[in-house]
């Protein structure tokens, strides 16, 4: 039992740590391995694979993830900063490479190999962007003369730009709704906000008229007659079906038929084989989550922890957000995964990456610990 007297940084980790988000993570994480083995089987089945092959790749990325999550949760505020400057950089690097000599899959390329492993770069820029864009806004307000909301901006324009040459749609409106979250809650004015939501419609429209499989997903979604909906209506069927309490595990239909049951459509195989109950078990730790990382954000002194936190929890609501809107029919089809839920390696480490260090940044630290931590930033600013 770790004691509150030793002076190490394991016990400085687990007395300052939000223990209890920590538990609706794992939580989280476990319930990815369940639904992964009840939804993955059929779908390898039908590719000729190992029937076992998606869950047995899912449990292999288990152990980094949460090394990474952990290990990640340690660090301090201005480590955090560093580390997500590289990781962006690289990042981009990885998604410009993509574009170069990344293989064309049904019109986009958004996936790179490298050492044998298939990498989605799109996936780790997020949680760093939304660290260094926090980080300018949190500069901004302590030095206004300093342009770091046009840094920021710069910064946005840059990620945007390559994941529209991907293309990914889905990921561009996820970036620039957390983004303008990040801008208003930094306290700038709503003129600015209302401008870069009116932007992102003007993006959107221009996407509709100009890019087919876009405009092909907004019809269908408006007009279920005027294209293939095979995949959405099957997953609406699968809520139907399952009921309050779900068909019982295996026995789901959908999955047969569903080719992204394992990844897009995964919530739907939830509803079918576990029931409504399970799903709103899940809403309620998604929810959990973000409020719980809202609330302690709030608590912090320092504007980037606050900034970061607060941009971390909305990037991991909106991804879950998206993803069981897709499966309920509220909104157009993207490919979002469901936060460790979803089949997906990429996905999981840069969401582990992301969620420690939300936990590292809203972790309570002492007074006298973040007044040495912001002494140290200001010596290397100057």
């Amino acid at each position: 039992m770790l004691s509150r007297e030793q002076r190490n940084p394991l016990s400085d980790w687990w007395w300052t740590v939000d223990r209890l988000q920590l538990a609706a993570i794992i939580a989280l994480i476990l319930g990815g391995v369940i639904l992964s083995l009840a939804a993955s089987p059929q779908v390898a089945t039908r590719i000729g694979l190992d029937p076992f092959h998606f869950f047995n790749h899912h449990v292999m990325f288990l152990l980094p993830s949460f090394t990474v999550l952990i290990g990640v949760s340690f660090l301090s505020p201005q480590q955090i900063r560093r580390t997500a400057l590289i990781v962006f950089f690289v990042s981009v690097t990885l998604i410009v490479l993509t574009l170069l000599v990344g293989p064309e899959v049904k019109g986009s390329r958004r996936w790179i190999t490298l050492l044998g492993v298939n990498i989605q770069a799109s996936e780790s820029a997020k949680p760093a962007f939304v660290v260094l864009a926090a980080w300018l806004f949190s500069e901004s307000t302590k030095k206004p003369e300093m342009p770091a909301t046009s840094m920021a901006l710069v910064l946005l324009l840059m990620l945007v730009s390559l994941l529209v040459m991907e293309p990914d749609f889905g990921q561009t409106m996820l970036i620039l709704m957390v983004w303008g979250a990040l801008f208003f809650i930094a306290g700038m004015r709503m003129i600015w906000v209302m401008g870069l939501a009116g932007a992102a419609g003007v993006g959107l429209f221009t996407a509709y008229l100009f890019v087919p499989h876009v405009a092909g997903r907004i019809k269908r979604f408006m007009n279920p007659a005027s294209g293939d909906t095979f995949q959405v209506d099957t997953a609406m069927e699968a809520f139907g079906n399952g009921g309050w309490f779900g068909l019982g595990p295996g026995e789901g239909i959908a999955k047969r038929s569903l080719p992204d049951s394992h990844t897009d459509f995964v919530f739907a195989v939830a509803a079918e084989e576990f029931g409504i109950i399970l799903c709103l078990v899940l809403l309620a730790l998604f929810a959990f989550i973000v409020i719980r990382a809202l609330s302690r954000a709030y608590q912090s002194e320092d504007m980037f922890a606050r900034f970061a936190a607060s941009g971390l929890a909305i990037l991991f609501g909106v991804q879950a957000a998206i993803n069981m809107a897709v499966n309920l029919q509220l909104i157009p089809a993207k490919g979002m995964t469901l936060p460790f839920i979803s089949y997906g390696g990429s996905s999981m480490v840069s969401l582990a990456y992301g969620v420690g260090m939300m936990l590292a940044l809203t972790r309570q630290r002492p007074r006298t610990e973040l007044e040495s931590m912001n002494a140290s930033a200001a010596q290397s600013y100057a």
